[in-house]
């Protein structure tokens, strides 16, 4: 196994657009080994969740202080707030890891992060729901990419 392989599945399961849909696909393509890809991937990925959280939260402090960021965010988020309440105390977590855990565009870690800061979920309760839906996206992903791999070479024999 490469270093090289390494780093570059981690950074793709740390990208926004690839994340761990497309980290463990290379890794396995690269012939790592499935126990040795998945659990690379899955920390990787989850990792995406508090790293944008402590972004998010730092940014958003050093903006309050502009009165146009401060007009915006009131006005508009506190009301997306207030409407989606009631849905979000509904699906909870559970939403968070379905969410995260059916992996289709744009349905990964960092959306579901991006969402759940805006909407106020707690923290713990986004680490733990990302990391949960990573975890059932990364056996729905290798699971996908064995069998597909099979059918290819069962196709081309």
């Amino acid at each position: 196994m490469q270093p090289g392989t390494i780093i570059m599945t981690i950074l793709l399961c740390l990208a926004p657009i690839s994340e761990l849909r497309g980290g463990l696909p290379f890794a396995l393509s690269q012939g790592m080994p499935l126990a040795v890809a998945y659990p690379l991937c899955v920390v990787s990925n989850a990792l995406v969740s508090p790293l944008i959280y402590l972004f998010l939260a730092s940014v958003h402090r050093l903006l309050m202080r502009w009165p146009g960021y401060e007009r915006f965010f009131t006005r508009n988020i506190e009301r997306a707030r207030r409407r989606v309440h009631d849905k979000i105390e509904r699906f909870g977590i559970l939403g968070l890891i379905i969410f995260v855990g059916i992996p289709l565009p744009i349905t990964g870690a960092v959306t579901a992060t991006f969402g759940a800061w805006i909407l106020g979920v707690p923290r713990r309760k986004v680490f733990a729901a990302v990391f949960v839906g990573v975890a059932i996206a990364g056996v729905i992903v290798a699971a996908v990419y064995t069998l597909g791999i099979r059918a290819l070479g069962f196709l081309l024999k």
